[in-house]
């Protein structure tokens, strides 16, 4: 172990940021820090997010009601780049006073609906469009015990192993050994779910696999933070298996390009208004026209 140790104070005080990536957008303060109201569409949903795997949760939400016929669904994406504090702007911090993508306006109805929380996103969709999950009884049950599995366990893999293994201005053994133990344990309570089951929840998609396999899908395919070798995703044969048959869904593929603003320029759809964007507006077709 080569970790210093740090006795804390008896009261702490927030006096430099704490290095590492990132490390300039947080604050231990919340509210808007600047005026910048957002932009608006012709569509009953607005979105506001990036393609994080908390992002690509609605987005993938989005584009698989559209794929089953959902006409309603139709929305407008808009990028919130955190990097650049977007999420501190006065309009972002009226429909999310937490500064966390993803955030909706909902305007389908008599009055606009502000929704946060990626998996109240999905719960709000699914419920308002009668799809991928039950009304009622145990199906549902089941589909929500594992959305709150996800919306308590991420954060172990993100803030936790994601942080340390990747971020950190400095490696210290013990919290990537602490993070990399309990993302392990998820990934082992995930295949063992998946033993007997093609989906998380039971026999059907539900939005318990769009809430996980953006983060635990993503991390064994090698999308996330450069571990799949450190962490041996192989050996969860059953998790590998199930992210894969998702991965090739369309709707997921489009999802996953949404507010993408990082990566492979195809890949990139900044903005999404519709179908055709994915044909016409990703980054590398802006990048041809542009020459």
């Amino acid at each position: 172990m080569t970790d210093q140790s740090y006795t804390p104070p008896e009261v702490w005080t927030w006096q430099a940021e704490s290095g590492g990536q990132f490390a300039s957008i947080n604050r231990p303060i919340a509210g808007a820090t600047h005026d910048k109201p957002l932009r608006e569409g012709a569509h009953p949903f607005q979105l506001y997010s990036l393609a994080t795997p908390n992002g690509v949760k609605a987005t993938v939400m989005f584009e698989e009601l559209l794929e089953a016929g959902h006409s309603g669904a139709e929305y407008d994406a808009w990028p919130i780049r955190i990097g650049d504090g977007d999420q501190f702007g006065s309009g972002f911090v009226e429909i999310n006073p937490n500064s966390k993508i993803p955030a909706l306006l909902d305007r389908s109805g008599a009055e606009p609906l502000r929704v946060f929380e990626s998996g109240s996103i999905l719960m709000h969709l699914a419920e308002k469009f009668g799809a991928f999950l039950a009304p009622s009884g145990p199906q549902r049950t089941e589909t929500l015990n594992w959305l709150f599995w996800q919306m308590g366990s991420a954060p172990y893999l993100g803030g936790g192993f994601g942080h340390f293994y990747a971020y950190a201005p400095e490696k210290w053994q013990y919290p990537i050994d602490r993070f990399t133990m309990e993302t392990k344990r998820q990934l082992d309570v995930l295949d063992r779910q998946l033993a007997e089951r093609p989906y998380i929840a039971g026999d059907e998609y539900t939005i318990a696999d769009m809430a996980i396999w953006p983060w635990y899908g993503q991390l064994v395919l090698g999308r996330l933070y450069d571990a799949a070798t450190f962490l041996d995703v192989q050996s969860y044969t059953r998790v590998m298996e199930w992210a894969e048959r998702i991965d090739a869904r369309p709707a997921v593929q489009r999802g996953r390009m949404v507010n993408r603003t990082f990566g492979d320029p195809a890949m990139q759809l900044h903005e999404r208004h519709a179908a055709e964007d994915f044909e016409t507006r990703t980054q590398d077709k802006i990048g041809e026209a542009e020459v």
